[in-house]
C-alpha cells in the first residue's frame, strides 16, 4: 500500500508514511494508516515495502501497551478504537486491519525527541568533527558503533515532508518549547529508550538510537502524551547482539540497510527518489518481519 484511500473519510494530511483521516462527527478523534512507503534522507521513494505498515503498527502498539507507566499515548479508549465504528466499508476494514489505528487529537510539539545510546550515523558525524553530538562532550577515542556512556538526548526539529530534519541542541528546544517542556520531553524520551532497550537486549536487538514524537493532551492539562510511532525499524537503528561489532556499521533490522545502497548511488538525496531493486526491497522487508518477531515473540 504505496497510499491509502478510505471510502467516506476525508485525507487531512499526507505524511512520509502515514496517511490521517478525519473521523465524521467525531473533532476529538482521527484515523492514522500506515502505509508502505519508505522514507530515507526524508525523501519519500517510488517503491512501497510489502507488510511494512502492518509490522510498524504492530510494534508501535506492543511499546503503546507497555509504556504507559512513563508516559500515555495517543491511542483512543477501548470503547473508540473499534475501526467498525469509523470505516464504513467492509474491503477497507480488511484491508486497514493490522495498519490503521483510531487517536486521540493532540497538539504536536515541533521537535524530534532523538535518543542516542551508540555512536553512529549523524551522531558519529558530528562526533568527528566536533567531539561531540548537539553540543553535548563525549570522551575522546570512541569509535564507531561504541556505546555511549549514558543515553543522550540529540533532538532535531521536525522537517514538512520533502525537508530535512536538522540537529539542534537543548537550548534552541527549549526556546521553542519552553524549558520546562522541553526538560521533560528529554527526561521522558530517555526513560523510553532505557525501558525498551532493556527488554530488546532479552531479544537479542541493541536499540543504538531512536526518536519519539510528542504532543501535548490540552483536555488533561497539557498532559506530555507519545504520538506517531514508537520505537520502530522506522523511527530506531535495531542492530543484532550477536554480530555487534564496534569498529564498523553493524548489520541492522531497519531502513539502514536501504540507505546503505542508496549511498552506493550518484544521488543528491533530493526528490524524487530513485527506483529500488527488486532484492533490496525483498530483503528490506525481510529485515522488518524480523525485527518484528525478534522484539514481539
Amino acid at each position: 500500500m504505496h497510499e491509502s484511500n478510505v471510502h467516506g473519510l476525508k485525507r487531512i494530511h499526507q505524511g512520509k508514511v502515514r496517511d490521517i483521516y478525519a473521523i465524521p462527527g467525531d473533532d476529538r478523534h482521527m484515523l492514522i494508516v500506515t502505509t508502505d512507503r519508505l522514507s530515507a534522507f526524508d525523501v519519500v521513494l517510488p517503491d512501497p515495502i510489502p507488510g511494512k505498515g502492518r509490522v510498524l503498527t504492530s510494534i508501535s502498539n506492543f511499546w503503546f501497551a507497555r509504556t504507559g507507566h512513563i508516559v500515555p499515548n495517543h491511542l483512543a479508549a477501548p470503547a473508540r478504537a473499534d475501526l467498525a465504528q469509523v470505516v464504513p466499508d467492509a474491503g477497507d476494514r480488511a484491508r486497514l486491519a493490522d495498519r490503521a489505528i483510531v487517536v486521540r487529537k493532540l497538539r504536536a510539539l515541533p521537535v524530534e525527541a532523538v535518543v542516542r545510546g551508540y555512536l553512529i550515523g549523524s551522531g558519529w558525524k558530528d562526533y568527528q568533527h566536533t567531539g561531540g553530538i548537539c553540543g553535548i562532550e563525549l570522551p575522546a577515542g570512541l569509535r564507531m558503533a561504541d556505546r555511549l556512556p549514558e543515553p543522550i538526548f540529540t533532538p532535531s526539529t521536525k522537517a514538512p515532508k520533502g525537508h530535512h530534519d536538522e540537529n539542534v541542541g537543548f537550548d534552541e528546544i527549549a526556546r521553542v518549547i519552553g524549558a520546562d517542556r522541553a526538560a521533560q520531553v528529554r527526561d521522558t524520551a530517555i526513560a523510553l529508550y532505557r525501558f525498551a532497550a532493556a527488554h530488546a537486549l532479552t531479544r537479542g536487538i541493541i536499540i543504538a538510537d531512536t526518536k519519539f514524537e510528542f504532543g501535548v493532551d490540552e483536555e488533561n492539562g497539557g498532559r506530555l502524551t507519545l504520538i506517531d510511532e514508537a520505537l520502530t525499524p522506522d523511527s530506531s537503528r535495531f542492530w543484532p547482539t550477536d554480530t555487534y561489532a564496534p569498529g564498523t556499521s553493524p548489520p541492522s533490522f531497519d531502513k539502514q540497510f536501504v540507505r546503505d545502497y542508496l549511498e552506493t548511488l550518484d544521488w543528491n538525496k533530493t526528490a524524487p527518489g530513485p527506483k529500488l531493486p527488486a532484492h533490496v526491497i525483498q530483503r528490506t522487508s525481510e529485515k522488518y518481519e524480523e525485527a518484528l518477531r525478534r522484539l514481539t515473540a
